[in-house]
Order: structure tokens, then sequence, then C-alpha cells
């Protein structure tokens, strides 16, 4: 299975994967809207992949195959601060 990967102009880390190079049909207008104008990033063959760096390459080709695209979103953002704070509570507790 074939698929092609976009990336998004307006949203940093987030990428579009669809069946077929700049056939965006299946992907609804809002979300294009959103999106951007996509940015082609790379065509892979999902057949001779076992794994993806950021997504469940199982997800992806089941979104492929039920939606006709699958949108990856980037990880969320870690709140360092609100994790130092905890961190120091804890700290405080325990003497």
């Amino acid at each position: 299975m074939l698929c092609v990967i976009y990336k998004s102009p307006k949203k940093a880390q987030t990428y579009l994967f669809i069946k077929q190079r700049d056939k965006f049909a299946d992907v609804p207008e809002a979300l294009m809207a959103m999106f951007g104008t996509p940015t082609l990033v790379t065509i892979i063959n999902l057949d001779n992949k076992d794994k993806l760096a950021m997504s469940d390459i199982n997800k992806v080709r089941e979104n492929l195959d039920s939606k006709g695209f699958y949108l990856q979103l980037p990880p969320p953002q870690e709140d360092l601060l609100k994790e130092h704070k905890a961190q120091m509570k804890k700290n405080s507790q325990e003497l």
C-alpha cells in the first residue's frame, strides 16, 4: 500500500497521510482549511514497513482503508514547570 505524506504549514509537526498524491477528496474540507496548503514530504510503501516513527502503522493502514486519510498530530507538550512543582511538593511532604 503506497502512502503519500504531507506536512502542514500552519501546524507544527502535523502530517496528513493519503493514498494517492494530490488526491484530497476523502479529507474533510474543515480539516483541509485548518491544515493549510499541504507540502509534500515523501511517498512510502507501507507494505515494506514494520513501524513508523511517530504513529502506529496498523492504525495508519486502518484509517487509510476506512477513511481515506490519516492525520498525525504532534505529541503533547510537556509542562516542565507543573512537573517541577509537583516534584517539589512531593519532596516537601516526604520530609
